[in-house]
């Protein structure tokens, strides 16, 4: 298959998952399984699982950088494997919290409180951009077109970071408000 319909022809499908994905988190997070007649218990254990799990993908994407900075290709390669890997975790983790627990309400007040607002607000906006981002970017490196996916690479890496960073900064200024 020619480089650039690769591309063609994940572009669908791009498209597709940067709608349907934001999309079903949204619609998701307002569906409790108790409200549905589902005898579940809430998920207290999982807000700090994928706090760290975002950390974890942050470590991923500088330690990625890094190495393809310094010619290791492969392990970049796989190093962003696992960072998508651990991405997709996250949200399966984050909606099966969501639609288990009822949400906390952050207990701060003060210029504290505009602060986490501020972080939270950046942080969905951005992690609703990096999906279109990533998939790019993951796309053009299959495809082999290196010029392009640098390019885009370039964008991708600090929002995704961003995103990843303030996931832990959201939980650890939420935590303490948590009351199961």
């Amino acid at each position: 298959m020619e480089k650039s319909s690769l591309e063609k022809k994940y572009s669908k499908w791009i498209i597709l998952l940067s709608i349907v994905i934001p999309v079903a988190v949204a619609v998701l997070f307002l569906v409790k399984l108790k409200d549905l007649g589902f005898d579940v218990s809430p998920l207290p254990f999982l807000p700090p699982i994928y706090a760290t799990i975002n950390a974890i993908t942050a470590i991923l994407l500088v330690v990625a950088v890094w190495a393809i900075k310094n010619g290791k290709v492969q392990l970049h390669q796989n190093l962003m494997k696992t960072a998508i890997g651990c991405s997709l975790l996250f949200l399966v983790m984050y909606i099966a919290y969501h639609m288990t627990t009822p949400s906390t309400k952050f207990g701060g007040d003060g210029t504290i409180k505009y602060v986490y607002f501020f972080i939270l607000l950046t942080h969905i906006l951005l992690s609703i951009a990096i999906i279109p981002l990533v998939l790019i970017t993951y796309v053009r490196a299959l495809a082999e077109r290196f010029d392009r996916h640098r390019k885009i690479a370039r964008i991708t890496f600090p929002l995704w970071l961003y995103v990843a960073i303030t996931g832990v900064v959201v939980y650890l200024m939420i935590s303490p408000y948590y009351q199961y």
